[in-house]
């Protein structure tokens, strides 16, 4: 960014030359911890040396892996809705539930529930809410969160004004905005970062850069270098992350946290990883990629990361690892169940939440309804 003036040591401009000077210059940095080999890469923050976290941490990541798996094929087996996994994004998402406090606010999009497990929603409750059901968005013991949010980036101005009410209030609390990176050439979002930033309020903004916007590669969505510099048209700090280490990830965005929280104002956080599985379980990713490219990310797998580091350290052996992972088995077994066995709701609830009174327009559809579904009523 340029402008005229400035000193020129006592030279003075030819008559029709522009002198111009330097007014601002920006960088954005990248940080990371663990490589894809699980190798430190630089020394590790205060609380990565703690093995118990970490192992929280691995098995946060393996919870949402087996979660995801469980819950394609269900889709398969035409047991529950169409589905968005996270497959190979499960450090992003750990990272994030981790850094929060549970009286934070999560505003999310439809790939992230590795957070919501993270910060305590059951299982049961998310496989109910893609099974159909809007209970399942009801958390028994994760109050505030907001529910999912399926259209692209429209949910970062509530996280705005989450933020501002927080801040009218004087509450220490921070709302957590989190998307995929084709919502970063949405309106919704330039709108977002630009009135948090105006306002310095406390709102992290977590922005997972996975490859692809459905079929739509990186590349041809922005030409900015990164997506973390989108934040610098909004006057508010942003950085790159590693998103395939969960260290990185807590690290970061858990400073982001604590910096909105004490007054600092928002930060712009993009986490670099992949979507290895396809974008939906309506979607065929093999249409659009190859499948060398997605080999090649598949390598870069977090928790086998995680996993390696732990392994050399010490602080995880193969039958602690059997031992999480069979536990984490039987509560998802546990939910499946749970899931399986709630009574469907009637086909004209989906009419008693939409207004306060139901229009006039509105209720023949609904009678309509009860007429040929008289048991579902």
């Amino acid at each position: 960014m340029f402008m005229r003036g400035g000193n020129y040591r006592g030279r003075q401009p030819q008559p029709g030359i522009q002198v111009m000077t330097t007014v601002a210059s920006f960088e954005i940095a990248y940080h990371q911890y663990l490589d894809a080999n699980g190798v430190t890469v630089r020394d590790m923050p205060g609380f990565a040396h703690d093995a118990a976290r970490l192992l929280e941490l691995y098995r946060s990541m393996l919870r949402t892996r087996l979660f995801d798996r469980k819950a394609v094929a269900l889709q398969r087996t035409g047991q529950m809705g169409t589905y968005a996994s996270s497959l190979g994004q499960e450090a992003t998402a750990a990272g994030v539930g981790a850094a929060m406090r549970s009286e934070d606010v999560f505003l999310p999009t439809y790939r992230e529930q590795g957070v919501y497990l993270a910060r305590g929603v059951s299982m049961a409750e998310l496989l109910l809410y893609w099974g159909g059901d809007e209970r399942g968005m009801a958390f028994a013991d994760v109050s505030d969160d907001f529910p999912v949010a399926i259209p692209i980036a429209t949910h970062l101005p509530h996280a705005v004004g989450v933020a501002w009410a927080f801040q009218y209030r004087k509450q220490a609390r921070v709302a957590v905005g989190m998307c995929g990176d084709g919502a970063t050439s949405k309106g919704d979002f330039y709108e977002a970062i630009n009135a948090a930033g105006v306002w310095q309020l406390p709102c992290v903004f977590v922005v997972v850069n996975n490859g692809w916007a459905i079929s739509m590669p990186r590349a041809q969505q922005s030409r900015c270098e990164t997506l973390a510099q989108k934040a610098i048209a909004a006057g508010i700090p942003g950085e790159q992350v590693d998103g395939n280490d969960v260290i990185a990830v807590l690290d970061r965005v858990g400073a982001a946290l604590e910096r909105a929280r004490s007054g600092g104002g928002p930060t712009l956080v993009e986490t670099l990883s992949y979507r290895v599985s396809d974008h939906t379980t309506a979607d065929d990713a093999t249409r659009y990629r190859s499948e060398a490219e997605v080999r090649a990310q598949a390598a870069r797998d977090p928790i086998d990361r995680l996993r390696r580091y732990l392994v050399k350290a010490g602080a995880l052996s193969e039958t602690a690892e059997a031992d999480i992972k069979r536990e984490l088995e039987l509560e998802l077994e546990s939910a499946v169940a749970e899931y399986l066995a709630t009574p469907p709701r009637g086909t004209g609830t989906m009419f008693d939440c939409l207004y306060a009174a139901l229009p006039d327009a509105l209720a023949p559809q609904r009678d309509e309804c009860l007429r040929e579904y008289p048991d579902d009523g």
